[in-house]
């Protein structure tokens, strides 16, 4: 069983300290059985990260919601096309204040259930955050920037935030995402749909924003983490990765330039 004094330890020797903005990606499943579940990973982490300069960020995206995600599309591949057309009919608007996270995981659901938990606006890459920094990192995301200069991922390179990978690989890292917008080269874009309510009734929106495309996430990850600037820890029986977020974003700029480059400029022709 691990408790609340276990993992407010193993996330002081990973290197958590109080006033530092963090954004997390976890697995519960990975810590082991935790005493309470997620709040009890939520409340040591919180404690480690101080009661008044530490801001807590979770992803909280809405795949679910939206008819181009990957998500949608295997929920549908089954059906006849009358039953699709009822499934679309009933996907409800996206509302930062009740709508569930698809795939992000029961702490990331925690989180931006919390009391005074803030939540960004877009329909698709929601990010939740709860601490003095809440606003500013959540505030002004927009509708067609998933995860570049308009969104909380961009604030958070601002604030000098640090990662924290919780039982969970490269793959997960987001961070990488904002590196996609701003690498040297021509990154492929796509359209993005979503259900939305802006104030109009239920309606479905329209966006072009960057192809996001995370499959080389583990290759990238693991040149990264042999820079050394990565701090690898256990919290519970999850291993751990604590990294600054601006280093990250920073290093993948320079690895997508010489990685994708040439193969994404092909791919912006062809469209």
């Amino acid at each position: 069983m691990i408790n609340y004094v276990r993992l407010c330890r193993d996330f002081a020797e990973l290197g958590v300290k109080p006033g530092q903005v963090l954004l997390l990606h976890s697995s519960l499943r990975s810590i082991g059985h935790v005493l309470d579940g997620p709040g009890t990973v939520v409340a040591a982490l919180r404690n480690r990260l101080g009661p008044d300069g530490g801001t807590l960020v979770v992803p909280t995206g809405t795949s679910a919601n939206s008819d181009t995600s990957a998500h949608y599309h295997a929920g549908v591949a089954n059906m006849a096309p009358d039953e699709v057309a009822r499934y679309r009919a009933g996907m409800p608007a996206y509302d930062p204040a009740t709508t569930p996270s698809t795939l992000m995981g029961r702490i990331s659901e925690h989180v931006w259930q919390l009391p005074g938990a803030m939540r960004s606006v877009h329909p698709h890459t929601s990010f939740a955050a709860i601490g003095p920094q809440a606003k500013s990192i959540t505030d002004g995301h927009a509708r067609d920037c998933l995860l570049g200069e308009l969104s909380p991922l961009a604030r958070l390179y601002d604030a000098s935030a640090l990662v924290l990978l919780l039982g969970v690989g490269y793959d997960r890292c987001t961070a990488f995402h904002l590196a996609e917008y701003r690498y040297t080269g021509t990154p492929p874009r796509r359209t993005y749909r979503a259900v939305v309510d802006d104030g109009r009734g239920r309606e479905w929106c329209e966006f072009v924003d960057v192809d996001l495309d995370a499959g080389d996430f583990t290759c990238l990850g693991a040149d990264f983490d042999r820079t050394g600037v990565v701090r690898h820890g256990k919290v519970g029986q999850a291993e751990a990765r604590l990294f600054s977020l601006t280093t990250a974003v920073d290093f993948a700029i320079g690895w997508f330039a010489s990685h994708r480059s040439a193969q994404n400029d092909e791919r912006s022709l062809e469209q």
